[in-house]
């Protein structure tokens, strides 16, 4: 079976085991909660993703994974791990939170849909052993991160929630 085949079940498989357990567990929690704790669970998780520096470390990842892709998926993850981390120490400021949660969803699912089609363009899934250490990351993590993405932004746009959100609006306050 070549990389490519196995990088892409993996890939699959990610999202399908994801999927089922957030459907089962993940998704009737954040339900049962209220938006703001709901976008702090799911801010809490993306946090991490300032671990996605990984992917400029020598040692790492194998020499010869385009450097073009991973730049941008290191930097594209610091920076929603930094915005998320950002919406969670503002939690009490709810327009400014609220501002971050957009901020942090908007740059983190434009990030992973940036990093598969660049991926894609670059050739990575023949050479996925060239991710070495990181290989987990698009295999486990972010199915997730792009699973909770999606969750956060049907949380945003619900209009019974929106309507608390807006700035100005004596709820958000």
């Amino acid at each position: 079976m070549s990389q490519a085949t196995v990088f892409w079940m993996h890939l699959v498989l990610g999202y399908v085991a994801w999927l089922l357990f957030f459907g089962a567990y993940a998704l009737p929690r954040l339900k049962a909660m209220d938006w703001v704790e709901s976008q702090r669970a799911i801010a809490t998780l993306h946090s991490f993703r300032f671990f996605g520096l990984v992917f400029i470390l020598p040692g790492v990842i194998g020499p010869n994974l385009p450097a073009s892709f991973a730049e941008f998926a290191a930097y594209g993850d610091f920076a929603t791990g930094i915005l998320a981390i950002l919406a969670l120490l503002t939690v009490r400021i709810r327009p400014l939170f609220s501002l971050l949660v957009v901020a942090f969803n908007v740059v983190g699912a434009a990030d992973i849909i940036i990093d598969y089609y660049h991926g894609n363009q670059v050739g990575l899934a023949p050479i996925a052993g060239q991710l070495g250490a990181t290989y987990a990351i698009p295999i486990i993590y972010v199915p997730l991160l792009m699973i909770t993405h999606i969750f956060a932004f049907y949380l945003l746009v619900r209009p019974q929630q929106a309507a608390r959100i807006l700035p100005g609006n004596a709820a958000a306050s």
